[in-house]
């Protein structure tokens, strides 16, 4: 048995990052105990020893919790306090840098900062930890991990062509702004052909994923909006969408939670949006993402503990792709301000597709090529990756050919 010592003073921060390293990640018992100066492993009468590099610095509870004490590199820290660094996020939390949607943006990070946003930072300590401990005893047997794709998709919209005055606007302006007479046509075309019912609504790609899912083997996660109170919110009734709910379920596939724009830091509001749809699909709800990505640390984490929910996936930057917890791994989260590990696990987002034709414009081959070495790190250490793509993305993009680059995703 591992036997673990660990300094007397941030004992529940100290506690919670242990046990996610050696349970959650690398599937190991051990025994704590408090009363050391540094972090002491023993195993078969050997002893590595972690130098604290961080927590001893702050005798007092919550005491680190300054911007002033964010590290300027990650090499700063000690092993334990770096993954706790990631994990809990506790600096988005102290940097109050935020942008128009009051999300904390990818660029004020120390991940971005550093050049590590895209490298799964957690993952690489972790497996430095290993082979220390394989050093200590070589028989040890770690939890088997696997890569995995997880495919999303956020429903903020279910149908493009919503009424011929949309058609009208469209079309002029492709061709008094846009002074696009061919893009012009193929919009009317479109609208025409999709109004007899001869093509589907250019949103409506539901059985398309689910086929590409299918043929590989995966589950698309479709998470569903159920309301909201702004200008964003709203685009469709969740009650007119039971029979595109039950196809989904029938087909095997997994319905998930979208709640509102306010929703983040709102209980009553998430709560109502939740039992709504509960009351659609006629089965409890366990995951799901924010919109636009609002999140807010700690307390967007614990409302959805407190509405019984069991995966959010809303842990990704808005305006750029990588690992803005630092794995792509599942977790259980830790409450900062309560000291408290939560039942509720976050499945970190790694890359979304607004990130090349929402916020910036690049082409299909860059946009591909930056998902492959996502990929390629997530392969690497075993970890999951989550990919977002909107079933609106398919038609909205002009810029990337996301039927195409999707399609190339999952044949590679």
């Amino acid at each position: 048995m591992i036997e673990i010592t660990i300094p007397p003073n941030n004992t529940n921060e100290r506690k919670y990052i242990i046990d996610i390293i050696f349970t959650e990640f690398l599937g190991l018992k051990y025994t704590l105990k408090i009363g050391s100066s540094e972090y002491e492993i023993k195993l078969n009468e050997k002893k590595l020893i972690i130098k604290d590099t961080f927590f001893n610095k702050f005798p007092n509870d919550l005491e680190y919790l300054s911007e002033e004490n964010i590290p300027t590199t990650i090499k700063e820290l000690d092993l334990f306090a770096a993954c706790f660094f990631m994990l809990t996020r506790w600096e988005e939390y102290v940097n109050k840098t935020k942008d128009e949607h009051n999300r904390f943006p990818a660029f004020a990070s120390l991940a971005h900062k550093e050049g590590f946003l895209n490298r799964p930072i957690v993952n690489e300590l972790v497996e430095e930890l290993k082979q220390q401990l394989l050093e200590l005893d070589s028989n040890l047997t770690f939890k088997e991990k696997k890569f995995e794709l997880v495919l999303t998709h956020d429903v903020d919209d279910v149908i493009f062509w919503k009424s011929k005055k949309q058609v009208l606007r469209l079309v002029l302006g492709d061709i008094l702004k846009r002074k696009d007479f061919k893009l012009a046509y193929e919009n009317l075309k479109d609208y025409c052909l999709v109004a007899m019912k001869k093509r589907k609504d250019p949103f409506d790609t539901f059985e398309w994923i689910m086929d590409k899912s299918e043929e590989k083997g995966l589950k698309s996660r479709f998470y569903f909006m159920s309301g909201g109170v702004t200008s964003h919110d709203n685009r469709y009734d969740i009650k007119t969408q039971k029979n595109l709910i039950e196809k989904i379920q029938k087909r095997g596939h997994i319905v998930g939670f979208h709640p509102s724009y306010n929703a983040y830091n709102d209980f009553k509001q998430l709560k109502h949006e939740k039992e709504l749809l509960e009351s659609v699909c006629k089965c409890k709800i366990t995951e799901g993402r924010e919109h636009y990505l609002r999140f807010e640390v700690p307390t967007t984490w614990q409302i959805w503990e407190d509405n019984g929910l069991k995966v959010d996936s809303t842990c990704g930057y808005a305006d750029k792709e990588g690992f803005r917890c630092g794995t792509g791994d599942e977790f259980s989260v830790f409450n900062i301000l309560t000291r408290k590990k939560l039942h509720l696990r976050e499945r970190p987002l790694v890359f979304m597709d607004n990130h090349h034709y929402g916020y910036k414009s690049i082409s299909s081959a860059e946009s591909l090529r930056k998902i492959r070495f996502l990929v390629s790190q997530s392969i690497r250490f075993n970890t999951k990756i989550t990919l977002l793509f909107h079933n609106s993305t398919f038609k909205e993009s002009k810029i990337i050919d996301f039927y195409h680059l999707y399609n190339q995703l999952l044949e590679e």
